[in-house]
């Protein structure tokens, strides 16, 4: 058998003929259960990734217009599909969206601030637009 700390993939591959061979009393579960929950944490990270850079833009849209242009245009757009996949694909999330919509956030007021050079205060403490603006297509800041 392969070990989980030196050989992942063999192990990952194993596991999986384990399984479908239905012999589970063979399986390495304390690591496949950290897996698996490492697996829906990496989620939640790409969703919150997502939002980041999203809300980046549309603040860098909002307060910065005169760097208005079709790179920002096509970031936000770009991210405002990939952030509505990733929801799609783990309805789950929805649960949790408070929180990681008030996560991205902090993080994009950071991230905004050191792009722009503007300071954090600046910005409105709290996320100004709603998921349904968030996820509008037509939706930019003015």
């Amino acid at each position: 058998m392969s070990n989980y700390n030196s050989d992942f993939y063999s192990w990952t591959q194993e596991q999986a003929a384990l399984i479908r061979a239905g012999r589970l009393s063979e399986l390495d579960l304390e690591n496949l259960v950290e897996e698996i929950e490492t697996m829906g944490r990496s989620e939640k990270t790409a969703l919150e990734s997502r939002l980041t850079v999203l809300i980046v833009h549309l603040l860098k849209w909002q307060y910065q217009p005169v760097g208005r242009g079709n790179n920002w245009k096509y970031t936000i757009d770009d991210q405002r599909r990939k952030f509505q996949k990733v929801l799609k694909d783990n309805p789950g999330l929805k649960a949790q969206l408070d929180e990681i919509l008030s996560d991205a956030y902090e993080q994009a007021l950071h991230n905004a601030s050191f792009e722009t050079g503007l300071m954090e205060s600046i910005f409105t403490p709290k996320l100004a637009w709603t998921l349904d603006q968030l996820c509008e297509s037509s939706f930019y800041p003015d």
